[in-house]
């Protein structure tokens, strides 16, 4: 527990990098404002929502995330997460639910689930983040059409259903607004880098489309204060209607933040990140978020990029980002309050494009077959269906890959027996298993030695090397056994040499050694297996009863 409270030690280096964390502090802090008001918007549950999000959210997860220089707040998967939940429930269950899974992730933490996440294969990270940019631009039809979305339609079938009958006097206006948007976010890194582009494209087009009085949709209100923090109403039936949602939304919390803080970690030099205390972080920040009236939280992967390519090396980066966030709620929502919908439905289709690159694409589906149509696979199912989901059964077709490709590799291999042959020496047979002798490849592996054992009559010693074996479960286990049975059924006898120290519990729990003739025909060396298999050929050479 100890280790998941904030040190000291956080801030080490601060003296010679406050400068530099103050500096990205404010160009993340720049960064983050259209973002957070466009992904409250696309959520339901509004701009100051986000903004809110942003500002409390991500001042806890600084304190007391992981990560020495992740940024947190709203992002597009959780946006895509909360808008069928705000469709079913209203947004007055966001910050119930927000505290739910803000309390389901701190508790991960605590227990130490934090590295659950490297158990997630690259091309289902990838798969997911696909999906999920195709999900947040299709998101962003309706207000780039200047219409609304039909409710209770999935995204694909409600971008359709704006597009097929869209009103062409008010959509060209907003189309308009949005190719101004996408022009001037390529456009401006091309003059300077150190331009940000998404703020100031917005800051640009806002100033236009008011001063040509063009009639389209803006932000409109937002508080111009923090709202005094309060626990949601507990109602118990609300909560158990809550509670599939609050689980989805604390995995999608805690799978994206640990992502993220591990992508800052390749990317910083402020060291590792500790998963479960990210997880804690995480966790209390969206409890904060939802006493606030804000919506859950993440580690957001292009803010945290942000933070790491403007020179963070300290937690103060991310600490500044929300103290800028704060300045603009309390100074700068009037003319917050002016930016036209269709201005951040552009920055959000922007950033879509951006989320996965076209060379990771290329890479994975050059890979293998099996990469490439676990990637694919996710990220239809998280377009289509459910984001969960995507992912577990995108963990479940790598699994199912990755076994199959194990169950290949394992294999019985008949040797000669070492040294100069001796008189019976074709009467023994020597078997090597190789690989995993586990519920995938265990019926294969009977079949191959017992086959084996029925198509060569002279055989009457089967000696089974099990010192390459580097995978045993009880179903091989079990199998051996049956193995072991029937040859000694059929007046065969087994020697078994080699067994590994974890696996012997294993075969003397299935009852493989009760199975052998005796129990000094489980033996460690090679050469003792050998001599005494020669000594059965022998001695039933002139006395079938063996020993």
């Amino acid at each position: 527990m100890l280790r998941l409270i904030p040190t000291t030690g956080d801030y080490a280096g601060l003296r010679r990098s406050w400068k530099a964390d103050i500096i990205a502090g404010v160009t993340v802090g720049v960064v983050a404002l259209p973002l957070a008001l466009a992904f409250g918007i696309s959520s339901g549950v509004g701009a100051a929502a986000g903004l809110i999000t942003a500002v409390v959210a991500g001042l806890v997860a600084a304190i007391f995330g992981g990560s020495h220089v992740q940024v947190s707040g709203p992002t597009g998967a959780m946006a895509v997460i909360l808008a069928p939940i705000v469709a079913a429930h209203g947004i007055s269950s966001i910050a119930l639910v927000t505290v739910m899974a803000g309390i389901i992730v701190l508790i991960a933490g605590v227990v130490g689930l934090g590295r659950a996440v490297t158990f997630i294969p690259w091309p289902v990270i990838e798969g997911f983040t696909l999906g999920i940019a195709v999900i947040i631009f299709l998101q962003q039809v309706p207000a780039a059409f200047g219409a609304d979305a039909p409710r209770g339609e999935r995204t694909l079938p409600a971008a359709i259903h704006v597009v097929t009958h869209a009103d062409w006097s008010v959509a060209l206006q907003t189309l308009g607004i949005v190719a101004v948007i996408a022009v001037l976010m390529v456009g401006l890194p091309r003059i300077h880098r150190s331009i940000p582009e998404s703020l100031t494209a917005v800051i640009l087009v806002t100033v236009v489309v008011g001063f040509i009085h063009l009639g389209v949709r803006r932000i409109g209100e937002l508080p111009s204060h923090l709202p005094a923090p309060a626990l949601p109403h507990l109602d118990v039936a609300t909560m158990k209607s809550l509670a599939g949602a609050a689980v989805a939304i604390a995995a999608l919390a805690a799978i994206e933040s640990l992502l993220s803080a591990r992508v800052a970690a390749t990317m910083s030099r402020s060291g590792p990140y500790d998963p479960d205390r990210e997880l804690t972080g995480q966790g209390l920040a969206s409890v904060a978020s939802g006493m606030f009236g804000g919506m859950p939280a993440t580690g957001a992967i292009a803010r945290t990029a942000v933070n790491v390519r403007s020179g963070a090396r300290t937690r103060v980066s991310a600490i500044v980002h929300s103290i800028f966030l704060l300045g603009v709620v309390y100074l700068a929502t009037g003319p917050v309050s002016q930016i036209p919908l269709a201005a951040l439905s552009g920055v959000l289709m922007v950033t879509c494009f951006r989320m996965v690159s076209s060379s990771t694409v290329r890479k994975i589906m050059r890979s293998t077959r099996s990469d490439a149509v676990i990637f694919v696979v996710t990220a239809v199912i998280t377009v289509c269906f459910d984001l969960i989901e995507a992912v577990q059964i995108g963990i479940v077709v790598a699994a199912f890959f990755a076994l199959r490709q194990v169950a290949k590799r394992s294999s019985v291999t008949r040797e000669e027996l070492p040294g100069p042959a001796q008189p019976g020496d074709d009467a023994i047979a020597l078997l090597r298993l190789d690989g995993a002798m586990f519920f995938v490849a265990a019926e294969r592996i009977s079949t191959a030695i017992s086959s084996g054992a029925h198509s060569d009559t002279t055989v009457r010693v089967v000696i089974i090397r099990m010192s390459h074996l580097g995978m045993l479960d009880a179903t091989g286990a079990h199998t051996l056994a049956e193995i072991v049975s029937d040859l000694e059924g059929r007046g065969i006898t087994v020697i078994i040499k080699g067994v590994q120290d974890d696996h012997l519990k294993l075969l003397e729990g299935v009852g493989v050694i009760d199975e052998l003739r005796h129990e000094n025909h489980l033996m460690t060396n090679l050469d003792d297996a050998i001599t005494h298999a020669r000594e059965h050929v022998s001695n039933e050479s002139v006395s079938p009863a063996g020993c």
